[in-house]
């Protein structure tokens, strides 16, 4: 579709998420994520054409402003959205307001999906601006599980370079730090993020997820161990 003349509303916006809701998927949706808020039942498809068209309709100042009103929402599918909005590689004049306002969301994560789809955008903002690892940084000690789920999540961009210099390397020592203090929180999804790290750090370096598995493996959760060794063989 063409984009309309004038910038589109949070209202607006929330009135065509519900367009599109499947009859009967609202309540799937919350069987399956479990977290207590409303959910639409749009599909995330459905909502990537939208967010598309948002941003294309609307400037940077417009777009943040958006972003942060259809989070506040607190619906399922309006979170998505705002992650969706601000998950893009380069974000000009300034990305310093994106940066802030997805930083400002991870106390807000309560539940897998949405923490994953912020985290995307997270990634986009640190790989831009590594300097903001100082700031993910704290939340490797937060009493907030998703706070410290998400500073793996946001740096696995660290995991796939194919050439990294000393830069990046450094960066993959500072998060491997992390994931090493991580290994006795008991936490499923904590457990999970580390496995997860580690996966796809072993495609591209091999023996330093060994040498991690070997030095810290045995405090694992035997499935988070299994886990991060399965793309090794």
């Amino acid at each position: 579709m063409e984009p309309p003349d004038t910038p589109p509303t949070p209202e607006a916006c929330l009135a065509a998420l519900r367009d599109r809701a499947v009859p009967g998927k609202a309540e799937d949706m919350a069987a399956y994520h479990k977290a207590p808020r409303p959910y639409l039942g749009v599909a995330n498809p459905d909502i990537d054409a939208l967010t598309k068209d948002w941003r294309k309709a609307l400037s940077l100042e417009d777009r943040l402003s958006l972003a942060d009103a259809l989070w506040q929402t607190n619906i399922h599918e309006a979170r998505i959205a705002a992650a969706k909005l601000l998950t893009q590689a380069r974000i000009r004049p300034d990305d310093a307001g994106a940066w802030a306002l997805i930083a400002g969301w991870v106390p807000d994560f309560d539940a897998w999906a949405i923490a994953d789809h912020a985290s995307i955008a997270g990634q986009k903002r640190l790989v831009a601006d590594p300097s903001r690892l100082d700031i993910v940084e704290g939340w490797t000690v937060s009493p907030h599980m998703w706070s410290r789920r998400a500073a793996l999540v946001m740096t696995l961009p660290w995991t796939k370079q194919r050439h990294p210099g000393p830069a990046e390397l450094a960066v993959r020592e500072r998060v491997l730090g992390w994931a090493a203090g991580y290994v006795d929180d008991r936490e499923w999804f904590i457990q999970k993020a580390v496995a997860w790290w580690l996966r796809d750090l072993s495609k591209r370096d091999p023996a330093r997820v060994r040498a991690f598995l070997e030095a810290h493996g045995e405090r694992m959760k035997p499935f988070a161990r299994k886990e991060a060794g399965r793309a090794m063989g």
